[in-house]
Protein backbone atom coordinates (compact mmCIF):
# COMPACT_ATOMS: atom_id res chain seq x y z
CA UNK A 1 0.00 0.00 0.00
CA UNK A 2 0.91 3.67 -0.16
CA UNK A 3 3.09 5.00 2.64
CA UNK A 4 2.47 8.07 4.79
CA UNK A 5 5.70 8.92 6.63
CA UNK A 6 6.09 11.61 9.26
CA UNK A 7 9.65 12.49 10.26
CA UNK A 8 10.08 13.91 13.77
CA UNK A 9 13.58 15.43 13.81
CA UNK A 10 15.48 16.52 16.91
CA UNK A 11 17.04 19.91 16.12
CA UNK A 12 18.29 20.68 19.64
CA UNK A 13 21.79 21.99 20.27
CA UNK A 14 23.22 18.54 20.99
CA UNK A 15 22.37 17.52 17.41
CA UNK A 16 24.74 20.15 15.97
CA UNK A 17 27.27 17.64 14.62
CA UNK A 18 27.90 16.08 11.25
CA UNK A 19 27.24 12.58 12.63
CA UNK A 20 23.93 13.75 14.10
CA UNK A 21 21.82 16.34 12.25
CA UNK A 22 24.11 16.21 9.21
CA UNK A 23 23.62 12.46 9.01
CA UNK A 24 19.86 12.80 9.64
CA UNK A 25 19.57 15.07 6.58
CA UNK A 26 21.57 12.63 4.44
CA UNK A 27 19.45 9.72 5.72
CA UNK A 28 16.10 11.38 5.00
CA UNK A 29 17.24 12.35 1.51
CA UNK A 30 18.25 8.72 0.85
CA UNK A 31 14.84 7.49 1.99
CA UNK A 32 12.87 10.00 -0.09
CA UNK A 33 14.65 8.69 -3.19
CA UNK A 34 13.39 5.18 -2.36
CA UNK A 35 9.72 6.19 -1.99
CA UNK A 36 6.98 6.14 -4.63
CA UNK A 37 5.39 9.31 -6.04
CA UNK A 38 2.06 8.60 -4.31
CA UNK A 39 3.67 8.28 -0.87
CA UNK A 40 3.61 11.32 1.42
CA UNK A 41 6.25 12.85 3.68
CA UNK A 42 5.73 15.30 6.53
CA UNK A 43 8.44 16.81 8.75
CA UNK A 44 8.25 18.09 12.33
CA UNK A 45 11.24 19.49 14.21
CA UNK A 46 11.61 19.97 17.93
CA UNK A 47 13.99 21.74 20.28
CA UNK A 48 12.46 23.89 23.08
CA UNK A 49 9.05 23.36 21.49
CA UNK A 50 8.04 21.87 18.15
CA UNK A 51 7.12 23.13 14.73
CA UNK A 52 5.86 21.84 11.40
CA UNK A 53 8.51 22.23 8.71
CA UNK A 54 6.57 20.40 6.01
CA UNK A 55 2.88 19.50 5.90
CA UNK A 56 2.14 16.05 4.35
CA UNK A 57 3.54 16.37 0.80
CA UNK A 58 3.39 13.89 -2.08
CA UNK A 59 6.78 12.43 -2.99
CA UNK A 60 6.08 13.47 -6.59
CA UNK A 61 7.07 16.93 -5.28
CA UNK A 62 10.54 15.65 -4.31
CA UNK A 63 12.29 19.01 -4.65
CA UNK A 64 10.05 20.63 -2.05
CA UNK A 65 10.68 17.78 0.39
CA UNK A 66 14.44 17.80 -0.20
CA UNK A 67 14.57 21.60 0.25
CA UNK A 68 12.75 21.24 3.61
CA UNK A 69 15.28 18.59 4.70
CA UNK A 70 18.18 20.77 3.58
CA UNK A 71 16.86 23.72 5.59
CA UNK A 72 16.91 21.88 8.94
CA UNK A 73 18.99 23.81 11.50
CA UNK A 74 20.01 23.03 15.11
CA UNK A 75 19.45 25.07 18.27
CA UNK A 76 17.71 25.01 21.65
CA UNK A 77 16.97 22.31 24.21
CA UNK A 78 15.11 19.04 23.67
CA UNK A 79 11.34 18.71 24.12
CA UNK A 80 10.80 15.17 22.82
CA UNK A 81 7.19 15.05 23.99
CA UNK A 82 6.25 18.17 22.02
CA UNK A 83 7.86 16.79 18.89
CA UNK A 84 6.11 13.43 19.15
CA UNK A 85 2.71 15.01 19.85
CA UNK A 86 3.02 17.23 16.78
CA UNK A 87 4.32 14.32 14.70
CA UNK A 88 1.41 12.08 15.61
CA UNK A 89 -1.03 14.89 14.85
CA UNK A 90 0.40 15.15 11.33
CA UNK A 91 0.44 11.36 10.96
CA UNK A 92 -3.24 11.39 11.85
CA UNK A 93 -3.91 14.06 9.21
CA UNK A 94 -2.24 11.97 6.48
CA UNK A 95 -3.45 8.55 7.70
CA UNK A 96 -3.84 5.92 4.95
CA UNK A 97 -6.48 3.38 6.00
CA UNK A 98 -5.10 0.55 3.87
CA UNK A 99 -1.57 1.91 3.65
CA UNK A 100 1.62 2.09 5.66
CA UNK A 101 1.62 4.75 8.38
CA UNK A 102 4.90 5.48 10.15
CA UNK A 103 6.35 8.12 12.41
CA UNK A 104 10.16 8.13 12.15
CA UNK A 105 11.88 9.73 15.15
CA UNK A 106 15.46 10.89 14.51
CA UNK A 107 17.33 11.96 17.64
CA UNK A 108 20.42 11.50 19.76
CA UNK A 109 18.04 10.25 22.41
CA UNK A 110 18.56 12.99 24.99
CA UNK A 111 15.27 14.51 26.18
CA UNK A 112 15.56 17.27 28.78
CA UNK A 113 12.36 19.36 28.47
CA UNK A 114 8.73 18.28 28.78
CA UNK A 115 7.75 14.70 29.62
CA UNK A 116 11.10 12.93 29.79
CA UNK A 117 9.57 9.87 31.50
CA UNK A 118 9.57 7.10 28.86
CA UNK A 119 6.49 5.47 30.42
CA UNK A 120 4.41 8.62 29.92
CA UNK A 121 5.66 9.00 26.35
CA UNK A 122 4.99 5.33 25.69
CA UNK A 123 1.39 5.59 26.88
CA UNK A 124 0.90 8.56 24.59
CA UNK A 125 1.86 6.56 21.49
CA UNK A 126 0.34 3.19 22.45
CA UNK A 127 -3.19 4.05 21.27
CA UNK A 128 -1.92 5.27 17.90
CA UNK A 129 0.06 2.06 17.43
CA UNK A 130 -3.08 0.02 18.08
CA UNK A 131 -4.83 1.72 15.19
CA UNK A 132 -1.96 1.41 12.77
CA UNK A 133 0.52 4.28 13.17
CA UNK A 134 3.85 2.65 14.00
CA UNK A 135 6.96 4.33 15.38
CA UNK A 136 10.50 3.80 14.12
CA UNK A 137 13.17 5.38 16.32
CA UNK A 138 16.65 6.03 14.96
CA UNK A 139 19.50 7.14 17.18
CA UNK A 140 22.17 9.34 15.62
CA UNK A 141 25.67 10.05 16.92
CA UNK A 142 27.88 8.65 19.63
CA UNK A 143 28.31 9.45 23.30
CA UNK A 144 25.20 10.30 25.31
CA UNK A 145 22.73 8.39 23.13
CA UNK A 146 20.04 6.94 25.41
CA UNK A 147 19.06 3.75 23.65
CA UNK A 148 16.79 2.59 26.50
CA UNK A 149 14.28 5.41 25.92
CA UNK A 150 14.41 5.03 22.15
CA UNK A 151 13.98 1.27 22.30
CA UNK A 152 11.06 1.45 24.74
CA UNK A 153 9.29 4.02 22.58
CA UNK A 154 9.71 1.85 19.48
CA UNK A 155 8.42 -1.19 21.39
CA UNK A 156 5.29 0.67 22.46
CA UNK A 157 4.88 2.10 18.96
CA UNK A 158 4.96 -1.40 17.40
CA UNK A 159 8.03 -0.48 15.39
CA UNK A 160 11.76 -0.98 15.79
CA UNK A 161 14.80 1.07 16.68
CA UNK A 162 18.15 1.34 14.97
CA UNK A 163 21.37 3.24 15.48
CA UNK A 164 23.22 5.21 12.81
CA UNK A 165 26.67 6.76 13.13
CA UNK A 166 28.16 6.58 9.62
CA UNK A 167 27.12 7.34 6.06
CA UNK A 168 27.38 3.61 5.24
CA UNK A 169 25.06 2.72 8.12
CA UNK A 170 22.59 5.41 6.98
CA UNK A 171 22.54 3.93 3.47
CA UNK A 172 22.06 0.41 4.79
CA UNK A 173 19.15 1.41 7.05
CA UNK A 174 17.35 4.01 4.93
CA UNK A 175 18.01 2.58 1.47
CA UNK A 176 17.70 -1.12 2.16
CA UNK A 177 16.29 -2.04 5.55
CA UNK A 178 13.73 0.64 6.28
CA UNK A 179 11.97 0.36 2.95
CA UNK A 180 11.74 -3.43 3.25
CA UNK A 181 10.68 -3.30 6.90
CA UNK A 182 8.04 -0.62 6.42
CA UNK A 183 5.69 -3.52 5.75
CA UNK A 184 4.85 -5.28 9.04
CA UNK A 185 4.22 -8.97 8.47
CA UNK A 186 3.68 -10.07 12.08
CA UNK A 187 2.25 -8.05 15.00
CA UNK A 188 2.80 -8.86 18.67
CA UNK A 189 5.07 -11.78 17.84
CA UNK A 190 6.02 -13.92 20.85
CA UNK A 191 8.30 -16.88 21.31
CA UNK A 192 8.13 -19.35 24.18
CA UNK A 193 10.57 -22.19 24.82
CA UNK A 194 9.79 -25.02 27.25
CA UNK A 195 12.63 -27.41 28.12
CA UNK A 196 12.11 -30.92 29.47
CA UNK A 197 13.44 -30.83 33.05
CA UNK A 198 14.31 -34.53 32.91
CA UNK A 199 16.90 -33.81 30.21
CA UNK A 200 17.84 -30.14 30.64
CA UNK A 201 19.38 -29.45 34.04
CA UNK A 202 19.55 -25.65 33.59
CA UNK A 203 19.18 -22.98 30.93
CA UNK A 204 19.32 -19.23 30.45
CA UNK A 205 18.17 -16.86 27.73
CA UNK A 206 20.94 -14.51 26.63
CA UNK A 207 19.66 -10.95 26.20
CA UNK A 208 16.03 -9.83 25.78
CA UNK A 209 15.86 -8.81 29.46
CA UNK A 210 13.61 -5.84 28.67
CA UNK A 211 11.49 -7.73 26.14
CA UNK A 212 10.36 -10.62 28.32
CA UNK A 213 6.75 -11.84 28.36
CA UNK A 214 5.45 -13.85 31.31
CA UNK A 215 4.56 -17.47 30.50
CA UNK A 216 0.99 -16.79 31.67
CA UNK A 217 0.76 -13.92 29.15
CA UNK A 218 1.92 -15.92 26.12
CA UNK A 219 -1.66 -16.49 24.93
CA UNK A 220 -3.00 -13.18 26.26
CA UNK A 221 -3.26 -11.24 23.01
CA UNK A 222 -3.82 -7.95 24.83
CA UNK A 223 -0.18 -8.09 26.04
CA UNK A 224 2.12 -6.08 23.77
CA UNK A 225 4.98 -7.93 22.12
CA UNK A 226 7.32 -7.39 19.15
CA UNK A 227 6.67 -6.60 15.49
CA UNK A 228 8.46 -8.20 12.56
CA UNK A 229 8.82 -6.44 9.23
CA UNK A 230 9.43 -7.98 5.83
CA UNK A 231 13.06 -9.00 5.74
CA UNK A 232 13.40 -8.84 9.52
CA UNK A 233 14.52 -11.73 11.68
CA UNK A 234 14.96 -12.16 15.41
CA UNK A 235 17.35 -14.58 17.10
CA UNK A 236 16.90 -15.98 20.62
CA UNK A 237 19.97 -17.72 22.03
CA UNK A 238 19.73 -20.11 24.98
CA UNK A 239 22.60 -21.64 26.90
CA UNK A 240 21.67 -25.07 28.30
CA UNK A 241 23.29 -27.71 30.47
CA UNK A 242 22.08 -31.29 30.14
CA UNK A 243 21.44 -33.60 33.08
CA UNK A 244 24.48 -35.68 34.01
CA UNK A 245 24.62 -38.79 31.87
CA UNK A 246 22.69 -37.30 28.93
CA UNK A 247 24.45 -36.57 25.68
CA UNK A 248 23.35 -35.46 22.24
CA UNK A 249 23.24 -39.02 20.88
CA UNK A 250 21.14 -40.40 23.70
CA UNK A 251 17.79 -38.59 23.53
CA UNK A 252 15.31 -37.12 21.09
CA UNK A 253 13.22 -34.13 22.15
CA UNK A 254 14.55 -31.83 24.85
CA UNK A 255 11.63 -29.41 24.72
CA UNK A 256 9.25 -27.39 22.57
CA UNK A 257 9.32 -23.96 20.94
CA UNK A 258 6.09 -22.01 20.40
CA UNK A 259 5.58 -18.99 18.10
CA UNK A 260 2.46 -16.81 18.24
CA UNK A 261 1.64 -13.66 16.25
CA UNK A 262 -1.19 -11.59 14.80
CA UNK A 263 -1.67 -11.26 11.05
CA UNK A 264 -1.62 -7.47 10.43
CA UNK A 265 -4.04 -7.76 7.50
CA UNK A 266 -6.96 -9.72 8.96
CA UNK A 267 -6.16 -9.67 12.70
CA UNK A 268 -6.14 -13.48 12.91
CA UNK A 269 -3.88 -14.90 15.63
CA UNK A 270 -1.61 -17.72 14.49
CA UNK A 271 0.27 -20.14 16.74
CA UNK A 272 2.71 -22.84 15.67
CA UNK A 273 5.03 -25.11 17.63
CA UNK A 274 7.83 -27.57 17.00
CA UNK A 275 10.01 -29.99 18.91
CA UNK A 276 13.57 -29.10 19.87
CA UNK A 277 15.41 -32.24 18.86
CA UNK A 278 18.74 -33.01 20.48
CA UNK A 279 19.74 -34.84 17.32
CA UNK A 280 19.76 -31.46 15.56
CA UNK A 281 22.56 -30.27 17.84
CA UNK A 282 25.99 -30.46 16.25
CA UNK A 283 28.67 -32.22 18.34
CA UNK A 284 31.36 -29.67 17.48
CA UNK A 285 31.29 -25.84 17.35
CA UNK A 286 32.96 -25.81 13.92
CA UNK A 287 30.18 -28.03 12.49
CA UNK A 288 27.46 -25.47 13.26
CA UNK A 289 26.15 -23.10 10.55
CA UNK A 290 28.17 -19.92 10.07
CA UNK A 291 25.23 -17.64 10.87
CA UNK A 292 24.83 -19.46 14.20
CA UNK A 293 28.54 -18.99 14.92
CA UNK A 294 28.28 -15.29 14.10
CA UNK A 295 25.22 -14.80 16.34
CA UNK A 296 27.00 -16.61 19.17
CA UNK A 297 30.17 -14.51 18.85
CA UNK A 298 28.05 -11.31 18.92
CA UNK A 299 26.15 -12.50 22.01
CA UNK A 300 29.32 -13.53 23.85
CA UNK A 301 31.02 -10.23 22.99
CA UNK A 302 28.01 -8.37 24.42
CA UNK A 303 28.25 -10.45 27.60
CA UNK A 304 31.95 -9.58 27.92
CA UNK A 305 31.23 -5.85 27.46
CA UNK A 306 28.51 -5.99 30.11
CA UNK A 307 30.92 -7.77 32.47
CA UNK A 308 28.34 -10.51 32.95
CA UNK A 309 29.68 -13.06 35.48
CA UNK A 310 28.76 -15.82 33.02
CA UNK A 311 31.43 -14.42 30.71
CA UNK A 312 34.24 -14.34 33.30
CA UNK A 313 35.94 -17.35 31.72
CA UNK A 314 35.80 -15.94 28.19
CA UNK A 315 39.16 -15.07 26.66
CA UNK A 316 38.56 -12.06 24.42
CA UNK A 317 41.61 -13.00 22.31
CA UNK A 318 39.81 -16.24 21.39
CA UNK A 319 36.80 -14.14 20.35
CA UNK A 320 39.12 -12.16 18.08
CA UNK A 321 40.30 -15.41 16.47
CA UNK A 322 36.73 -16.57 15.88
CA UNK A 323 35.48 -13.31 14.38
CA UNK A 324 38.57 -12.97 12.16
CA UNK A 325 37.95 -16.48 10.82
CA UNK A 326 34.26 -15.72 10.20
CA UNK A 327 35.11 -12.39 8.56
CA UNK A 328 37.42 -14.20 6.13
CA UNK A 329 34.81 -16.86 5.35
CA UNK A 330 31.76 -14.61 5.02
CA UNK A 331 33.37 -11.59 3.28
CA UNK A 332 30.87 -9.01 4.56
CA UNK A 333 31.67 -5.37 5.36
CA UNK A 334 29.54 -5.35 8.52
CA UNK A 335 31.34 -8.43 9.86
CA UNK A 336 34.68 -6.75 9.07
CA UNK A 337 33.50 -3.76 11.15
CA UNK A 338 32.54 -6.09 14.00
CA UNK A 339 35.97 -7.74 13.83
CA UNK A 340 37.62 -4.31 14.11
CA UNK A 341 35.43 -3.53 17.12
CA UNK A 342 36.28 -6.76 18.96
CA UNK A 343 39.98 -6.32 18.19
CA UNK A 344 39.86 -2.79 19.61
CA UNK A 345 38.12 -4.06 22.74
CA UNK A 346 40.79 -6.76 23.14
CA UNK A 347 43.54 -4.14 22.93
CA UNK A 348 41.83 -2.06 25.63
CA UNK A 349 41.17 -4.94 28.00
Amino acid sequence: GDAALTFVVDTSGSMDRDDRLGLVKDSLSILVDELEDDDTVAIVTYDDSSGVVLEPTAVSDRDRILDAIDDLRPGGSTNLEAGLREGYRLADDSFRRDGINRVVLASDGVANVGTTDPDALARMIRDDADRGINLVTVGFGMGNFNDVVMEQLADQGDGFYAYVDTEEEAERLFEDELTSTLLTIAKDAKIKVEFDPEIVDSYRLIGFENRGVLDDDFRDDSVDAGELGAGHQATAIYEIELERGDDIDGRGDIGDVFLRWEDPDDGAVVEIDDDIDLRDVEPAWTDTPEDFQLATVVAVFAEVLRENPYADEIDIDELVEEIDRLADELDDREIDDLADLIERAAELS
